[in-house]
């Protein structure tokens, strides 16, 4: 069963998610990627082009060609870092540009930790890849910008985000849905998820020091003690509402930070990081509808439900429980991820076009009003599920 998992998803990443990237999304007028194609395939080639799509692609590519060896993705890969190294790095203050025009000018140049959390995640897995040292470098020297200008040594962890001379900012959101909050969760997640990836090229004292950090802000600051769901925005002090749970979020979380946990390789560590692992999985599970599908957040003050399938959700729900199956053999979670998959082969792959829809409603609908590819709609989840179950070794 899972060797024939494999070669499906080996075919559908290469066949659907791939070939949409190389074929429909390559700048070959200006550079780099498109920065969006809508919800009707639409390619728009004036639309900015966003630094968490561009380090997303690099990320995709890179991994897909230390995969699957094939070497159309390292050119992908390769035209990526370029264009990412030549236009998004802010050569005069550090850190990474939010946004550029379509000619590759900045646009938007507050430094988001988000944002160069993924550059480090990119670089990296370049790096790791092919050995360019260019790129390991550049990784290098991203961290040292994040623990230079965003770290907070008074109370812990990542100032959300600052001004291109990191300064402070009066509006530190990622985008318009969320608090304005000094800390987040999500920002932490992919911190410590390219921190992780950096430690697998750059096994620096400090690195660890730092990324073991940020396992203990986790354990002790965002998950929640009495839910064991993740809560979302904070304070400097480390006080938040607790009023969202964002279970695709938390899926998510149980796979990255028990991968970093397996890095960082402290067993009595380890121990009590799957211990947690598995109590905000279960947590996650409360997303779990009889479609197979999980849905996107619940609003506890108000008692609202977003009932949205998107797709980055169901990529890391079948991720996290294919992750739980692996290292603790639980059939029921298998169960969960292969229900999860048949529901994104059914409702969210689009065939025809390529890639996949931004989402369903409970009806199983496709969301056509939001983007094929863009901002936030990148190759990077549904190409991750693909490799991380493709390369694991499931003995």
């Amino acid at each position: 069963m899972i060797e024939a998992l494999k070669q499906e998803l080996k075919t559908l990443l290469q066949d659907n998610i791939l070939r949409f990237w190389l074929t429909r999304m390559a700048d070959k007028e200006r550079g780099g990627f498109y920065g969006r194609c809508n919800g009707h395939n639409h390619i728009v080639p004036d639309a900015p082009k966003g630094a968490i799509l561009n380090a997303r692609i690099l990320w995709t590519f890179s991994a897909a060609y230390r995969v699957l060896g094939h070497p159309e993705y390292l050119e992908a890969a390769t035209r990526a870092k370029d264009y990412f190294l030549s236009h998004f790095i802010d050569h005069d203050f550090g850190g990474v540009y939010w946004s550029l025009d379509a000619g590759g000018n900045p646009l938007d140049d507050k430094k988001q930790t988000y944002a160069i959390a993924f550059a480090i995640y990119g670089l990296s897995e370049y790096a790791r890849t092919t050995g360019d040292t260019e790129a390991k470098q550049w990784a290098i020297s991203l961290y040292k910008d994040i623990e230079g200008h965003a770290y907070d040594d008074h109370n812990n962890g990542y100032v959300e985000a600052l001004t291109r001379q990191w300064d402070h900012i009066a509006d530190m959101r990622l985008s318009d849905k969320d608090e304005n909050g000094s800390r987040t969760m999500n920002t932490h997640l992919h911190v410590i998820e390219a921190y992780t990836n950096l430690l697998r090229i750059w096994p620096d004292e400090e690195l660890r020091r730092q990324t073991h950090s940020l396992l203990d802000i986790f354990l002790v600051h965002i998950v929640n003690p009495h839910t064991h769901h993740l809560d979302l925005f904070f304070d400097d002090n480390w006080q938040g509402k607790r009023n969202i749970q964002s279970y695709g979020h938390d899926i998510e979380a149980s796979w990255l930070l028990h991968e970093t946990a397996s890095v960082l390789g402290e067993n009595d560590f380890l121990c009590r990081v799957e211990s947690e692992v598995k109590a905000i999985a279960r947590a996650a599970d409360e997303g779990l509808q009889t479609d197979g599908a999980m849905i996107y957040e619940y609003w506890t003050d108000s008692g609202l439900t977003d009932t949205q399938r998107q797709w980055w959700v169901e990529c890391e729900c079948v991720v996290g429980h294919i992750n739980l199956f692996a290292h603790f053999k639980d059939q029921r979670n298998l169960d969960i991820a292969l229900r999860c998959w048949q529901y994104i082969k059914t409702h969210l792959v689009d065939y025809e076009q390529g890639e996949w829809f931004w989402g369903c409603d409970a009806d199983g609908l496709p969301d056509t009003v939001n983007d094929k590819a863009g901002f936030w709609k990148c190759p990077y989840h549904n190409s991750r599920m693909c490799l991380e179950i493709i390369q694991r070794n499931f003995n």
